[in-house]
């Protein structure tokens, strides 16, 4: 049996461990939910205030020069590109997922309908992250393109030559499943079709290598494994061979080459700029920057490299714990067991209570979350920077109780919230 001081002496041997000190976390609590909204940065709470107070309250407007805030987005999209592979000047922070993920569909439509006019279809997973698909949906009624949907198995043998665009999130949201990227982007350039990547689930937490995968287009958010807060900037990357292309289609003032030369024509900035749109939210991308500095600080200990073996060995321990403590409960696995198809989270089935469970934990202070289907998805995210192999092992002791004792029977734990 794997034993509490085991787990304790795997946390004095990881260097990685100090990390949890530059956030955050409620004493008592086991956070399970950093693939939802990654928790508080210690240097946020002064940093955002000195932007209120100082760069805003006192400095003004001046502070789009003085402070910096109008070179916020590349800024910060550099710090992005070095944890997903891309190079110097090809990300921005900007918008939110669903609206950059419209930008670069919109981009990709209209470069196919430039040289190949008979491809018409956008091939993604029917369990992609729903606001893909809707963004997808919307932007093929406009564009009159046709949006498919398909089992992972599928997908390969449906790249021909009516298809567009493959778009694809790296890691499933539900069940934590990774594509290979390479190799899918590989298959879908020898048949001529474009790759979008969702990054939501990578960024940060898996190593990413857009440019060696030679993808086409990417977008991610910034509130998940970057720890930017909720509702924090996501970010955008175009391969360069593509960026100058085509405009994106909201070809806002913040994209225009020269947006202070308030000329009544629009002419696009060059580059990943202009997929900007409009002023950029400071105070998010404020914190935003706390939270890519806590990702950051990981670069002399390894870097994603290193983060990437730890998370492997915590959802292994998850696994193996609860393959050992919780047999006989209903519990089933819907995470890949193989390291390269699977994310940084561990996807827990079961028919009947799955929502009640988690509830039942996070009254115990273990905060996993809950993704309704065929079955049911007990979901909990491993982010390296944070956690411990101690709280892996009490996460699952916890787990064991609330599924021994059925106290997630209880009425209060069966009330749904809107949050889940």
């Amino acid at each position: 049996m794997i034993t509490l001081d085991a787990c304790r002496a795997l946390d004095a041997q990881d260097p990685l461990h100090p990390l949890r000190e530059l956030f955050t976390l409620p004493e008592g609590v086991i956070y399970l939910d950093g693939n939802s909204l990654g928790p508080l940065p210690k240097s946020a709470p002064e940093r955002v205030a000195k932007a209120v107070r100082e760069e805003w309250g006192e400095g003004l407007i001046r502070s789009w020069n003085t402070a910096g805030w109008f070179e916020m987005p590349q800024r910060l999209g550099d710090k992005i590109g070095a944890l997903i592979g891309a190079g110097p000047g090809e990300v921005v922070a900007t918008d939110t997922t669903s609206v950059n993920l419209f930008k670069v569909l919109s981009a990709g439509a209209s470069i196919v309908a430039a040289d190949a006019p008979q491809r018409r279809v956008i091939l993604s997973e029917r369990s992609n992250f729903p606001t893909d698909l809707y963004i997808a949906e919307g932007l093929c009624r406009e564009r009159g393109f046709e949006l498919r949907l398909l089992e992972p198995e599928e997908i390969a043998g449906a790249l021909d030559e009516r298809t567009a665009i493959l778009m694809l999130t790296h890691v499933n949201y539900r069940t934590g499943a990774m594509h290979d990227m390479a190799a899918v982007t590989r298959a879908a350039h020898a048949a001529g079709v474009l790759v979008v990547w969702d990054l939501a689930h990578s960024a940060g937490a898996v190593e990413v290598d857009l440019r060696g995968a030679d993808a086409d287009f990417a977008v991610g958010c910034g509130y998940k494994y970057l720890n930017g807060g909720p509702g924090a900037p996501a970010f955008v990357w175009v391969h360069p061979r593509h960026a100058d292309r085509f405009w994106q289609p909201l070809s806002g003032w913040w994209g225009h080459a020269a947006p202070f030369a308030f000329t009544p024509e629009y002419r696009p900035a060059p580059g990943i700029a202009r997929y900007l749109c409009g002023t950029q939210t400071v105070l998010g991308m404020t914190a935003l920057e706390c939270g890519l500095d806590t990702m950051l600080a990981a670069q002399p200990l390894g870097g994603m490299a290193a983060l990437r073996r730890k998370s492997l060995a915590l959802t292994d321990l998850f696994i193996a714990l609860v393959e050992e403590r919780c047999a006989g409960y209903g519990l089933g696995l819907a995470t890949p067991r193989e390291h390269a198809r699977r994310g940084s989270q561990v996807c827990l089935t079961r028919e009947e209570g799955a929502y009640a469970i988690v509830q039942a934990l996070i009254a115990r202070g273990v905060i996993g979350d809950f993704r309704a289907g065929r079955p049911d998805i007990l979901r909990f995210g491993f982010t390296p920077l944070y956690l411990g192999f101690e709280d892996t092992w009490n996460a699952v002791q916890h787990l064991r109780q609330v599924l021994e004792t059925g106290e997630w029977r209880r009425p209060e734990f069966n009330r749904q919230h809107a949050v889940t």
